[in-house]
């Protein structure tokens, strides 16, 4: 009984673990939000996404997000608001749990260091574009003007 015990634990685990906490902004400019385009070599080749990434080990959301911003477009972003938050599971294996914040102001220029594509997009044309699978219900809420 102790052996399926421990072997049920160490299933939950595994699961838990291959849940990644992820963060990401919303970088908006009066109606329009910054979407961002992964590059051809990246997994999910070509999807857009809104900039962010994955948190490290003792830093808060907000942490995370403020050094991701950093890196991937140069600018050092003043995080507001969580506008969303979900947990999604991708087929071929693993989860997110996806948190969004609102960005409203930042220093510095926009300078793309990673991806394949920056652009400002209006919000209501969000649904035009092929967006990763963990961020469609948001981009219905945000194109139906419900957030943020």
């Amino acid at each position: 009984m102790e052996s399926r015990e421990k072997l049920k634990s160490e299933k939950s685990g595994a699961r838990e673990r291959a849940v990644r906490a992820v963060v990401a902004g919303l970088i908006l400019r009066g109606d329009s939000v910054l979407i961002c385009q992964l590059r051809p070599d990246q997994p999910m080749a070509l999807k857009w996404e809104f900039p962010g990434g994955k948190m490290e080990t003792g830093e808060s959301p907000q942490e995370a997000l403020r050094r991701e911003l950093q890196e991937e477009l140069g600018i050092r972003a003043e995080i507001g608001e969580i506008v969303a938050r979900t947990c999604h599971h991708y087929r071929r294996g693993g989860a997110v749990d996806l948190q969004f914040f609102a960005v409203r102001s930042f220093e510095g220029e926009i300078t793309n260091r990673i991806f394949h594509d920056l652009r400002w997009c209006p919000l209501r044309e969000l649904p035009r574009f092929d967006f990763l699978a963990a961020d469609r219900d948001l981009i219905r809420e945000l194109a139906a003007g419900r957030l943020p």
